[in-house]
């Protein structure tokens, strides 16, 4: 057994992970603001992260084997986890992204089209982080999401504990579950025979299944010592054409397909730029990866269930 603190989780394979730590036997705390409780027979502490001194009295005494941060988007918070978490945790587990790598957002070396991007890609040890930004201005945040991540994980791989991070592909499954709502854009838009926006030459890009995800995030937690990034995606590359395919197989409609002028905004996982990832390091030390055929038509199957209920 180990003491476990989860930051966030409180939904998606957050939750699903919570629940998952406490059925292998560990005691879990969940540190949230209090909109959703956590299962039976685990410690909840109702504090806003982003509020140090509240985050240090709501802590009291506590200590933990890992911290598994699932909602650091900024320096700012990272630094505050850094302060606070110091000397409470051996080990933290920070969940990031695969838009870390997007080369529309940072000055990146160049990876050749068709080769996944490995971790070295990003190293958060030597990136520069800047907490004087606006990083409280949820505008600003929105826009830099991806400098935000890599930011915060500067700031964590600097501080006083064993550091891991997670570098989420995009995630799907799990029906109304899945929140950011971009596979029921395709599923609706397809089933009703609208058109799809997407760019000239699209480019592939990868997934992983929300179960997928909250178990790579149990295993980074508790089963290796690992330290500094890992990729977690499902094997496979898949491009918007490729996701439509699966969705038009069982929809029992072809999809339509409109080619965007340049500059001009596509559907989301339509990319004119290459940042698929490599799952190479993961494998390396030890998890096993699904491959996203034998996954990706049960989330379609989800999300066109949700969204038959969703016209009733």
């Amino acid at each position: 057994m180990q003491r476990i603190c989860v930051v966030g989780g409180s939904r998606y394979f957050g939750k699903l992970l919570v629940g998952r730590l406490q059925a292998a036997g560990h005691q879990v705390t969940v540190i949230n603001r209090g909109s959703v409780r956590p299962p039976a027979g685990v410690e909840h502490l109702v504090v806003d992260r982003d509020d140090e001194d509240a985050l240090v009295t709501a802590l009291g005494a506590r200590t933990f084997d890992t911290v598994v941060d699932q909602v650091c988007y900024t320096p700012v918070q990272a630094s505050i986890a850094a302060r606070v978490f110091g000397g409470r945790t051996r080990r933290y587990v920070m969940t990031s992204t695969i838009e870390v790598y997007d080369p529309a957002t940072a000055a990146l070396p160049a990876v050749p089209v068709g080769t996944p991007v490995p971790e070295e890609t990003v190293d958060p040890s030597a990136w520069v982080a800047a907490t004087d930004l606006p990083w409280h201005d949820a505008a600003y945040l929105e826009t830099h999401y991806a400098e935000g991540k890599r930011q915060a994980e500067a700031v964590l791989t600097a501080a006083g504990f064993a550091f891991a991070s997670v570098r989420s592909a995009h995630v799907l499954g799990g029906g109304a579950q899945e929140f950011t709502g971009r596979l029921a854009h395709y599923v609706e838009r397809i089933a009703a025979g609208r058109e799809i926006a997407v760019h000239a030459d699209t480019l592939p890009t990868v997934f992983v299944h929300y179960e997928e995800l909250a178990d790579l995030l149990l295993w980074a937690a508790t089963a290796t010592d690992f330290t500094g990034p890992v990729n977690a995606c499902s094997d496979g590359l898949l491009d918007v054409r490729d996701l439509g395919a699966v969705i038009a197989a069982q929809a029992g409609r072809q999809p339509l397909y409109r080619t965007v002028a340049p500059g001009e905004t596509a559907s989301p996982f339509s990319f004119d730029h290459h940042y698929a990832m490599s799952n190479a390091r993961a494998k390396r030390l030890g998890f096993s990866f699904s491959h996203t055929n034998d996954w990706l038509p049960g989330a379609v199957a989800e999300a066109l269930s949700v969204s038959a209920v969703s016209t009733i």
